[in-house]
């Protein structure tokens, strides 16, 4: 069922605006390289197909959503080609950013958290290598290239997710051959990077005879052709002369990593890389990156090896074409963790292909059979026991399972079982090692992050916008501002802020705090004896002082009266007259005129000017305050 949706939705379980029915619709897909699929379609569903519409296919891996780019129509059909969502990572760009000495991890998250636009995309890696990269002014598509190239690993694209996974594929026990389900098979060649001697170039151009002028400059393979396959490559050393005690050992470090990078790269491309084009009638493939085995007896061709591209017809939900080998130009290293050396055999001028796997894969699958070799289960009514030797009460490593979950032992089955999954989804672990934890809660009596056997630690705070606002490592705590400055916090420098530039503007010393510029809102108190406030006399502003007295209670100071003449008629000239507080606290402002027998009341804030009223010259004001129980002198106009 292939179902069309809008552009912009992201959620794919219903059957969107339309379920539509193609004549055509091919996935293709290559390991670390292209996605897409090919449709054509009745040009009835022409007001469905439209540009950056989502067309989500039935896949080996589930229902995936393909963006619509560029449409062909003719008079009776649509056709176009659609892109995995993935390839959205082209339109989201990281301006300037950087990781330094991190793992996969920690890169993908990191630069897809770092995008102009805020990324619709969850990233996920479990290889733990280190490496630093430095993305200005690039797309997070080609961020992500970069980190394959660096990194290495399998690209997996799942809908929104994007993970970087060391290893990928499945064994299912496939095996193609030749008049059984193999229909057409074709080898390809690649000579490009053949070599069977090598003239290895250093740091600083330094040769293998740096040190020995009669030595000789190149290294051979232990296979040769019957034509010459030189070349010259330089390779990179990350070796400092500052590092060693004489430019003798220098030198003799250099040549020794120059001589170990040069036997790899001749042990990696003595031989041709061949690919394998194959047309079979093929189940079991659940995805790029499956082994499979292929027979043809006519061609002498028995390997294992891994399937790299497939053809996949969404309306008949099978295989139509699978390319496996090893080797493709868009892997990007991906054989840097899982290698195929292929050994090239001549016995009567016919050629053998023989593959074997690397040591890395060889050791591990070694565990795995040992093992299930020395593993047994026991059933027991209540419960079921698997453990490491018989009799059971020998046994050393014992997982139980029953109705209330599993439990794991390493000290037999009458010892104590420290981990367990209980049926009602509780985890209890000793230590759990997680690439990634999402979590709405975490509680717990201490959180340690790094230690002296592992790397440092780090916590970081985002907010809603995916931007960095605090950091907790081992340089200390530190906290950022928009503008580029930034709070930090350690052992060393005590509390210090910096601008933009790092420059420092306030720390702390001692007893003591030290800052370039102030700016005070309402008020300072110097040495609990005086204290400076904003006042508003006669329509201008200033600076009052006001004294603060030892058991911390403000002196009162006089009201301030001041007047402003408005007019005058034939008798008298009338004037506003106006009254400041220039106390640091709010007061009572009691005032009377001359005819008046009685004071009245109002409310004056600290500083505030207050209108008292138009008065004549002939008139008299008496005023006075009142903060709390204390009473100020009277004020005559």
């Amino acid at each position: 069922m292939i179902k069309i949706f809008n552009a912009t939705d992201k959620i794919y379980t219903s059957n969107g605006d339309i379920v539509i029915q193609c004549t055509k619709a091919k996935i293709h897909k290559k390991l670390n390289g292209d996605f897409y699929i090919d449709i054509e379609a009745p040009l009835t569903y022409v007001d469905f197909l439209v540009s950056n519409n989502i067309v989500v296919a039935p896949t080996p891996q589930g229902e995936q959503a393909f963006r619509i780019g560029s449409i062909d129509k003719t008079q009776n059909k649509i056709k176009f080609k659609a892109y995995h969502v993935f390839y959205d990572t082209k339109n989201y760009l990281i301006k300037d950013n950087r990781v330094e000495n991190r793992d996969c991890n920690y890169a993908l998250d990191y630069f897809n958290s770092n995008t102009d636009t805020t990324s619709p995309f969850n990233t996920l890696s479990n290889i733990t290598g280190l490496n630093t990269l430095y993305c200005i002014r690039k797309s997070l598509y080609e961020a992500i290239q970069e980190i394959l190239s660096l990194w290495g690993g399998y690209l997996v694209r799942d809908n929104w997710d994007i993970k970087i996974m060391s290893s990928i594929g499945k064994d299912n026990g496939i095996v193609i051959r030749y008049q059984k389900n193999l229909k057409e098979i074709q080898a390809s060649y690649n000579w490009d990077n053949v070599c069977t001697k090598l003239l290895p170039v250093g740091k600083d151009g330094i040769l293998l005879n740096a040190l020995d002028e009669t030595a000789d400059v190149y290294i051979y393979s232990d296979f040769q052709y019957e034509i010459p396959y030189t070349k010259t490559v330089s390779f990179d050393q990350n070796i400092n002369e500052e590092d060693y005690n004489s430019e003798q050992e220098y030198k003799e470090a250099l040549l020794s990593d120059l001589r170990i990078q040069a036997e790899n790269y001749l042990n990696k491309n003595y031989l041709p890389q061949v690919n394998y084009t194959l047309k079979a009638n093929i189940e079991k493939v659940s995805d790029v990156g499956d082994i499979i085995e292929v027979i043809d007896e006519r061609l002498n061709i028995d390997i294992l090896t891994n399937v790299i591209s497939y053809e996949y017809d969404c309306i008949l939900e099978q295989y139509t074409q699978l390319e496996f080998g090893n080797f493709t130009q868009t892997l990007n290293n991906l054989l840097s963790n899982i290698s195929y050396q292929t050994n090239t055999l001549i016995t009567n001028n016919n050629q053998v292909l023989q593959i074997t796997l690397s040591r890395e894969i060889q050791d591990a699958q070694d565990k795995i059979w040992n093992a299930l070799g020395s593993s047994y289960v026991i059933y027991e009514g209540d419960k079921i026991l698997i453990v490491d030797t018989l009799p059971k009460e020998d046994a050393t490593n014992v997982i139980m399972i029953n109705n209330g979950g599993i439990a794991f032992s390493n000290s037999g089955i009458n010892g104590t079982f420290t981990s367990a999954w209980t049926i009602d989804n509780v985890l209890n672990m000793e230590a759990i090692n997680v690439i990634n934890l999402t979590a709405n809660l975490i509680k717990g009596g201490t959180l340690k992050l790094g230690s002296n056997i592992n790397q440092n630690g780090v916590l970081e705070v985002y907010d809603t916008a995916n931007t960095l606002i605090a950091s907790l490592d081992n340089t200390g705590l530190k906290m950022y501002g928009a503008d580029g400055s930034y709070i930090l916090m350690n052992n060393q420098v005590g509390f210090v802020g910096y601008d933009k530039n790092n420059n420092p503007i306030y720390w702390v010393y001692k007893d003591e705090f030290h800052q370039k510029k102030s700016v005070v809102e309402e008020e300072i108190t110097l040495c609990s004896k005086m204290r400076f406030i904003p006042i508003s006399i006669t329509g201008n502003d200033g600076i009052g002082l006001v004294s603060v007295m030892a058991n911390n209670t403000t002196s009162i100071l006089d009201p301030v009266i001041s007047d402003e003449y408005t007019d005058s008629d034939e008798d008298y000239s009338y004037y506003d007259v106006k009254a400041t507080n220039p106390n640091s606290q709010d007061a009572i402002l009691y005032y009377k005129t001359r005819s008046s027998n009685s004071y009245e009341a109002t409310t004056i804030s600290a500083g505030e000017t207050i209108t008292m009223g138009n008065y004549n010259s002939e008139e008299n004001l008496d005023i006075y305050i009142k903060i709390k129980n204390k009473k100020s002198n009277n004020v005559s106009w």
